[in-house]
């Protein structure tokens, strides 16, 4: 793990300058740090701020740059009004993804740089990912990848630091709890954001909400079902005041990128290959 560790350094203090997509999950902010304990004031932090992402991530994303003394710059975007993203496709993430380093590729220059940096891991090749496309198209480095360090690794490394995020739960875009093929409208990304965020303030930690119409699916870590089946009434109505006319218990747990389970994956990843 500390080879791996050198190798980023080494990496990044080649490059020089990088502006950081910063979403203030654990990876990002891992790569965000070590990128300015190597490069100083030529690195940055990108985050960009829509309707796909919880006012509590930006407001994450502030501190941990203050707390740092980082430079963050702020893109506001809205995504529903990219072609075709609305529609939900499988490449639903590329569309969106390509729109948005383009314009994180913008800000960065009007800061004077040149080299952009996410925070993929080397665990990130195991499911489906057509957003890795828009990131090789872009011409944006995957830092943490290229020094082969896993999601685990990266924590640990960043409670070795005291980073506040090294225990951070996993966070994907909001658009990602409802099925491809179903309409994504602000409506229903501000109804995800309201139900996860009414479990996370009863205490749950790793969560999804998935939308199937007007059913709503939860996922939870499995050492919580007891917890939630405690309060399930309580969770219904407010599920229910939410528009909810059907609340389920996902019995399979948490796990990443569920909704792809109903893809033919084999078809899917000719998307993400050129």
């Amino acid at each position: 793990m500390d080879e791996k560790l050198e190798i980023l350094r080494k990496y990044l203090k080649d490059l020089g300058t990088a502006a950081v997509a910063f979403s203030g999950g654990a990876d990002s902010a891992f790569l965000l740090k070590t990128a300015h304990d190597v490069l100083g004031d030529n690195a940055v932090a990108v985050t960009v701020k829509s309707c796909l992402c919880p006012e509590s991530e930006i407001i994450g994303a502030r501190e941990f740059c203050e707390k740092y003394g980082i430079r963050l710059i702020i893109v506001d975007t809205d995504p529903l009004n990219i072609e075709g993203f609305a529609e939900n496709p499988p490449n639903r993430c590329y569309i969106c993804k390509r729109d948005l380093l383009g314009k994180i590729k913008d800000a960065a220059a009007r800061a004077g740089i040149t080299n952009i940096a996410e925070g993929s891991n080397a665990d990130d090749d195991g499911d489906y990912r057509p957003g890795m496309l828009a990131v090789r198209e872009r011409g944006v480095l995957s830092p943490l990848k290229e020094a082969g360090l896993t999601k685990a690794e990266i924590r640990a490394l960043s409670k070795m630091e005291g980073l506040p995020t090294w225990n951070k739960p996993s966070a994907a875009c909001l658009a990602s709890r409802i099925p491809y093929g179903e309409k994504i409208t602000a409506g229903t990304l501000n109804t995800i954001d309201r139900a996860e965020r009414y479990l996370h303030d009863k205490g749950f930690g790793q969560l999804r909400v998935r939308v199937h119409g007007t059913l709503a699916r939860i996922e939870l870590q499995k050492t919580e079902f007891n917890k939630i089946l405690a309060i399930s009434d309580d969770v219904t109505a407010y599920f229910k005041e939410l528009g909810f006319k059907y609340i389920s218990l996902d019995l399979r747990g948490f796990r990443t990128g569920s909704m792809n389970e109903a893809l033919d994956t084999d078809a899917a990843r000719l998307i993400t290959q050129k």
